[in-house]
């Protein structure tokens, strides 16, 4: 902030008190839990909206004469406020600028005052103990205006900027369901057509895929075996895996899929299980061991920055063990937006483990994990998703047989490698734009901070 010596003649600096009057509203505040959704009066309160929510009652109104700013005290959020309004009750003061003193200035100097962030405490003595300049009226006006007109340009460009994100998503939607309606891969099956398998090859090339792993779990399953007689058979005896079904196409068609594609559940491609159940005996047990919840799975994202142990036995181990590629999906009973997001588990922990809510999908040597993550988070994959959580009581909920039963196109294992290699090209380039994106939605932001510090330094008057 300029020093009092570098003030242009006019300008000065003054207490709070010179600048501000505090209007009262002990007997004019309503509850947050009073908020109505909609009603005759907005309620003005601390919170990020600017308008928290409405009130009926009339006797609550804050009739003001000229424009007033609200200050959030827990927030440090200012709001300029010209109509009546209710004042929310938790944390606000009304400050109405003296006589000689520009509404829409004092707002603006507010904007620019950096007050210490204290968290949630109060902050509304901190701003007491500030100056404030006071400038000649006409300056005031001036600098208003320079100060809108430059917030105008910013907001034209931060409203670029968020078309531009918004194109990039959708054009993320494009690509996904371009991979999965066939668009995506059409010139290289044209190039490839003699080599398109027909569905009953494609049934052999899964079925074989499944006996190669179920191979494998039973040399696993005799290791297991031997360690547990080692220990003295402590607890369970490892259980033998059971044998696989039959690959078995869904005859039922979904959507008009390319040559070469058809449609399979999602258990004749992947190994389905549950995970651990949180429970207080597991309190008790000895050994406790790093694990995954729902708060760790998002949209083709881990979040590891917090992870919990829990109690676990020496026969939960094998079934709850977390790979490389597999796939988690949130079983969850909340939102329809939320529920089914699936990410793909890097090993980045080794070993982890995973709660029961979150849905593991081992997929078979014949599916790329990748490949079946893509399409469950595509506008398809999503769609199916939804349908198989939806239910009678309202709520929105997946199961291991729900997941299990998920219709899933499926083929060729070359054509599924030429589709997530494009993707991770298409989609990387998209990461890479959305992040310089936020990076100068972050500086258009820092950049009004930079035209009030101009503004209120001298620099801005003309």
């Amino acid at each position: 902030m300029t020093t009092e010596q570098q003030l242009p003649e006019g300008w000065e600096y003054a207490p709070f008190n010179m600048f501000f009057n505090v209007v009262s509203i002990s007997d004019k505040k309503i509850s947050q839990k009073e908020y109505l959704d909609n009603g005759k009066y907005p309620v003005i309160d601390q919170g990020n909206l600017f308008i928290g929510g409405y009130s009926n009652d009339e006797s609550l109104i804050l009739k003001i004469s000229s424009p007033v700013i609200v200050f959030g005290d827990h927030t440090k959020c200012f709001k300029y406020v010209s109509f009546p309004f209710v004042a929310g009750a938790d944390g606000i003061k009304v400050l109405e600028p003296k006589n000689g003193i520009y509404p829409k200035y004092a707002y603006y100097y507010c904007l620019s005052i950096d007050l210490t962030d204290r968290g949630y405490s109060r902050h509304f003595a901190f701003l007491k103990k500030c100056q404030f300049l006071i400038v000649p009226l006409e300056t005031q006006q001036a600098i208003v205006n320079k100060i809108e007109s430059l917030f105008a340009e910013i907001d034209a460009g931060i409203d670029s900027l968020k078309t531009a994100a918004q194109q990039i998503q959708q054009y993320r939607q494009s690509l996904l369901k371009n991979a999965f309606n066939g668009e995506l891969t059409k010139e290289w099956r044209s190039k490839h057509a003699d080599t398109l398998p027909s569905a009953n090859e494609l049934l052999a090339q899964i079925q074989t895929a499944r006996e190669q792993h179920h191979a494998q779990q039973l040399a696993d399953c005799q290791t297991a075996v031997s360690q547990w007689e080692q220990n003295g058979k402590e607890g369970k005896k490892p259980s033998k895996p059971k044998a696989p079904t039959q690959a078995v196409k869904f005859e039922e068609n979904f959507a008009d899929l390319p040559r070469g594609w058809f449609n399979f559940s999602l258990d004749t491609l992947a190994e389905i299980s549950g995970g651990l159940t949180k429970n207080a005996k597991r309190g008790s047990f000895k050994e406790k061991v790093p694990y995954l919840r729902v708060a760790n799975v998002y949209a083709n994202e881990l979040k590891l920055d917090e992870i919990a142990t829990i109690g676990i036995q020496e026969n939960e181990k094998a079934r709850t063990l977390l790979q490389t590629n597999d796939l988690l999906i949130v079983e969850g009973n909340g939102s329809i937006e939320q529920i089914g997001r699936v990410a793909i588990w890097n090993n980045t922990i080794n070993p982890c483990y995973h709660q029961n809510h979150l849905i593991k999908a081992r997929c078979y040597p014949f599916v790329l994990p990748k490949f079946a993550l893509y399409f469950l988070i595509s506008p398809m994959g999503r769609e199916r998703i939804i349908n198989v959580a939806s239910s009678t009581t309202g709520l929105h909920t997946l199961s291991l047989t729900k997941v299990a039963n998920l219709i899933i196109p499926v083929c060729s294992l070359a054509e599924q490698t030429q589709i997530v290699a494009i993707l991770e090209s298409k989609l990387t380039a998209c990461d890479q734009l959305a992040a310089e994106l936020s990076k100068q939605l972050k500086q258009a932001a820092l950049l009004k901070q930079a035209v009030l510090k101009a503004a209120f330094s001298g620099e801005l008057r003309e």
